[in-house]
């Protein structure tokens, strides 16, 4: 098979490019410009928990350099309206866009199944049943041929365009004038939204970055004057006077800008062999949405479903699991922004549309705080409840189990011991966990051959694509003996009432979008090293 072409060297399409090698398909990644973007502090990212794990397990450990905000702060007026504290496992990481993607390029350099090339832009590309071709201005005569391409060049996407794929939306929505600056204020682990800041009456948001650096974002117009200088110097001055409660407070200056959050939408993601990723297939920013984040989303969402169709050799991937991706994550954005435009004339807006949201200036500082915070509907991970992988419903228990959304980070057992949280094991194969309350206090060689274990795992040993059979202490809301079915992205597919084969591989066949049976493949050698069950 062909190796997997991935347009665009960004964050989200560095994440795709080792999400893939993960599972070991190959990846040829294109980059139109030689070299890495130009360091901007004032240009970060705030990823989730579920984003910043995923970014995590692509790199080596500990080297995202950001800044965990424990406490989030939203006050008007000068008062606090809401207050959140994080534990670390939940707290949003703030940090700025170059060093993740730094942190990206680093894996891949040490990434043999990547090959990452200078090829300048895209100018042609065709499809045949059988692969992609794609003409680059930096080669000349033979093309790129892979199996299939994924368009992560951004908002101006050159494969977009050839693709025929309309983009249409709403332009600044929102305007922020943006300041990076190091500066010593009592915060260095949180973030602050003030509305009506004493003194100036702007909106105005503070968020830590290592190393005594800040992000100061101001709420503009959506469409007015261009920033002076002199201005932005006058709000980084007078918003610190109100932030640190004193005049003259010594700062540094690192970068500025203007960020205009506009709204798009791609028609569609998919087209054949060829899919749109990031913001090539959407853009949103507005009322603390984070566009990389969702970009990040699609990346994890699509790797493991291409990884799968790869896998199949010659034969058809099915169209099932291939069309999920636009089901799913097309779906989930479309949600997100239908859910800003809904909130915007409440937050923004005045008169008669502010009665309309009970609790006044308290809820919509609210709804500003979800987008930042990533819950609600303008923040929290999608699910994927409805989906053309759902497993038939009759399957799964009538429980309070959240069936699409993330699963329970829980720590779970591999049949050699080795016990890790669940999201370590997230990127490879479908895990199948088996919740047997009393297995966390004994050695695993006393319960591998006991009970339904010997069955279970000859089950999934059996099943048409590559799983982990895992055992967890407990789970919540999941009675004793419950079989969990994890998608390789983190989302839970379904939740067994016991060991049932027939229904486990209906369940694994519906996930996997009706996949035949392909050999195994491993995801990483740690994970191999983990004695999991393999078909």
């Amino acid at each position: 098979m062909e190796p997997v072409i991935v347009v665009g060297a960004g964050p989200v399409g560095l994440a795709l490019a080792l999400a893939l090698a993960r599972q070991e398909v190959p990846t040829v990644l294109l980059e139109a410009e030689e070299g890495p973007p130009p360091e901007r502090p004032a240009r970060s990212c705030v990823l989730r928990p579920d984003t910043a794990a995923f970014a995590q397990r692509l790199v080596a450990p500990d080297v995202l350099p950001g800044t965990r905000w424990m406490v989030w702060r939203a006050l008007r007026r000068g008062q606090v309206v809401e207050q959140r504290d994080f534990t670390a496992a939940e707290a949003p990481l703030h940090l700025p866009q170059h060093d993740l993607a730094e942190a990206l390029r680093a894996a891949v350099r040490g990434e043999d199944l990547v090959l990452r090339e200078h090829a300048g832009r895209v100018v042609d590309l065709t499809q045949d049943k059988d692969g992609v071709q794609v003409h680059t201005a930096g080669r000349q005569g033979e093309p790129w041929r892979g199996s299939y391409l994924v368009g992560c060049d951004g908002a101006r996407s050159t494969v977009r365009k050839l693709l025929g794929v309309r983009f249409p939306g709403r332009t600044a929505v929102e305007r922020h004038a943006v300041a990076a600056l190091r500066a010593r204020l009592p915060w260095p682990d949180e973030a602050l939204l003030h509305q009506e800041l004493p003194g100036t009456g702007a909106e105005m948001c503070a968020r830590a970055l290592p190393g005594d650096v800040w992000r100061l974002d101001w709420l503009l117009p959506p469409r007015g004057d261009l920033v002076t200088p002199e201005a932005l110097l006058r709000s980084v001055e007078e918003t610190l006077a109100v932030l640190a409660g004193e005049s003259g407070t010594p700062y540094e200056l690192l970068d500025t800008g203007v960020h205009t959050a506009h709204q798009r939408l791609a028609r569609h993601w998919r087209a054949d062999r060829a899919f749109l990723a990031g913001d090539a297939a959407h853009l949103l920013g507005a009322l603390g949405t984070q566009a990389v984040d969702e970009g990040l989303r699609d990346a994890e969402n699509l790797a493991w479903k291409l990884a799968l169709a790869w896998h199949e050799g010659g034969a058809e991937a099915p169209d099932t699991l291939l069309d999920s991706y636009e089901a799913e994550r097309r779906g989930a954005v479309v949600r997100r922004l239908r859910a800003v435009d809904q909130a915007l004339p409440l937050v923004r807006g005045g008169g008669p549309l502010r009665s309309l949201l009970p609790g006044g200036a308290r809820n919509r500082l609210g709804l500003l705080t979800d987008g930042h915070l990533g819950r609600g509907a303008l923040g929290a991970p999608p699910d994927h409840a409805v989906s053309p992988l759902a497993p038939p419903a009759r399957l799964s228990l009538p429980a309070a189990l959240p069936l699409g959304g993330r699963a329970a980070d829980v720590t779970v057992t591999a049949l050699n011991g080795d016990s890790r949280p669940l999201s370590h094991r997230l990127g490879g194969d479908l895990l199948v966990v088996l919740v047997a309350p009393g297995t966390g206090v004994w050695d695993s060689r006393h319960w591998l051959n006991a009970g339904v274990m010997p069955e279970l795992a000859a089950t999934v040993r059996g099943l048409p694509v590559p799983a982990q059979l895992l055992v967890a202490e407990s789970y919540p809301d999941a009675p004793a003996h419950t079989l969990l079915v994890v998608r390789p992205d983190g989302h839970l597919a379904a939740a067994l009432p016991g060991v049932d084969e027939q229904a486990l591989r209906t369940c694994v066949t519906a996930v996997t979008g009706g996949a035949p049976a392909r050999p195994a493949f491993t995801c990483d050698s740690a994970t191999a090293a983990a004695g999991d069950v393999r078909a």
